[in-house]
């Protein structure tokens, strides 16, 4: 789903103007940018929670040249989706998709 078959999606729900949904995306967007550009995490219940870790830096190799450098240390923000979420996952998905 993409941003516009998203932001129809909930101008159906809730009986709103498409331009006036996507200005509320763009506002809740924005918010939760913010929140997770200050370090503090997202938590949406029932979907799940929105956080940024921080990734030590790291030893890599070049698979050509064989020559070593040193990844810098980043922060990289990460979902963890509810278990209610999960458990709806499993429900729609057919049995042999589960597992690939």
């Amino acid at each position: 789903m993409n941003n516009k078959e998203l932001t129809t999606a909930l101008s159906k729900i809730l009986n709103k103007k498409g331009s006036e949904t996507s200005e509320w995306l763009e506002k809740f967007v924005t918010v939760a940018g913010n929140a997770l550009a200050e370090g503090s995490s997202l938590s949406i219940q029932g979907f799940g929670v929105f956080e940024v870790k921080k990734k030590e830096e790291r030893v890599s190799v070049n698979p050509i040249t064989k020559k070593r450098f040193l990844v810098p240390p980043k922060l990289a923000p990460v979902f963890k989706p509810a278990s209610v979420l999960k458990t709806q996952i499993k429900e729609i998905l057919p049995e042999n998709e589960r597992e690939a």
